[in-house]
């Protein structure tokens, strides 16, 4: 960790450089998906149910809309992007070969998953805002809880990562982990009517917080547990990021 230096945004820069040369296809690539859900199960199937939690479904939808899209861009950036510049491309042995280490490579790139988190969660809050369904100034902190999520699973991504041997193995940590995340985190309904060992389960997840915490700022409601939640979420990702960067140094040693 005290080899990670400020060329770490010389890496940053790079892939900052690389996704504006591609930025239609980028920005349909994230907004396309999170933004369907939004519309097809917050308006279709919204209009077949009433008030969730005490507000409409489609309201109660969008802050964990917004928190999943922050969420699945930092996941793919920091495993299957990360992955092809590592192992097929070799661009971390062409920076690598410079002034810039191995730790800056590996910073560099969570700091690009982290800021592709933060263009995800602002643009889909900004479709969220357009559409009414935000209800209090303080939603305007939702873009830096989009930031902290990509952070943290920009981390936990990494040491994914740094342990695969193929593209297909993430699809593992997609469908036995991402996935279920996705679905039993209180995005799509409340987690009450489970059994306990479920809503247990929820509680160790770090999207569920992330998710309370969004459905509070964009709702103007108090939070469950605010501090303990921002607690989890960036000690979490301070605990990963370092794992990552260790796990990653071990790999392109060898």
């Amino acid at each position: 960790m005290s080899r990670v230096s400020g060329k770490l945004w010389r890496v940053w820069r790079r892939n900052f450089d690389s996704f504006r040369k591609y930025l239609h296809v980028n920005v349909l690539g994230n907004l396309g998906e999170p933004f369907l859900y939004l519309v097809a199960m917050g308006y279709g199937l919204g209009s077949f149910l009433g008030d969730v939690d005490g507000v409409s479904y489609v309201r109660f939808l969008a802050p964990g809309i917004v928190v999943s899209s922050a969420m699945f861009a930092a996941a793919y950036e920091c495993t299957y992007m990360s992955f092809l510049k590592m192992v097929h491309l070799k661009t971390y042995d062409a920076i690598i070969v410079t002034p810039v280490g191995i730790e800056d490579v590996v910073a560099g790139d969570i700091a690009w998953g982290a800021t592709k988190s933060l263009m995800s969660g602002t643009a889909m809050f900004a479709v969220a805002a357009a559409l009414g369904l935000v209800e209090s100034w303080w939603a305007l902190l939702v873009p830096l809880l989009a930031l902290l999520v990509g952070f943290h699973f920009a981390s936990l991504s990494m040491l994914v990562t740094s342990v695969s041997p193929n593209f297909d193995s993430f699809s593992y940590f997609f469908e036995l982990f991402v996935t279920p995340l996705f679905f039993f985190s209180g995005i799509f309904f409340p987690l009450d009517p489970f059994p306990a060992w479920i809503r247990i389960a929820s509680r160790l997840s770090p999207i569920t917080h992330a998710v309370d915490l969004s459905r509070a700022l964009m709702l103007g409601r108090p939070a469950p547990t605010p501090l303990a939640s921002v607690a989890v979420l960036a000690v979490t990702a301070a605990v990963l990021f370092r794992w990552s960067i260790a796990r990653m140094r071990r790999r392109l040693i060898r």
